[in-house]
């Protein structure tokens, strides 16, 4: 296995988690800057108003795209394992 296999592997793999975390980091992101201008315009600096909404929707997002999340990890991962035997020689 040459170098540039190894490194077209960590680069499918920094990909594919990109790629699965993006959907939750962007709501978590977008969440936060809301409740952040809420905040700022009601002078209401509560840190439970920034936590709870953050955590639901996270879960919101993961009860509509975990199957598409688990179902591209296992992708990669099968994918991954068929190229074992590969590596081996």
């Amino acid at each position: 296995m040459s170098i540039g296999e190894v490194t077209a592997i960590l680069r499918q793999g920094v990909l594919q988690v990109l790629i699965i975390a993006g959907p939750l980091l962007i709501s978590a992101l977008i969440i936060g800057l809301v409740v952040a201008i809420l905040q700022a315009t009601t002078s209401i600096q509560e840190q439970t108003l920034v936590f709870v909404p953050k955590v639901v929707v996270i879960l919101v997002v993961l009860a509509v795209l975990g199957g598409w999340m688990f179902t591209s990890l296992g992708q990669y991962t099968k994918e991954l394992f068929m190229r074992i035997p590969d590596m081996a020689r």
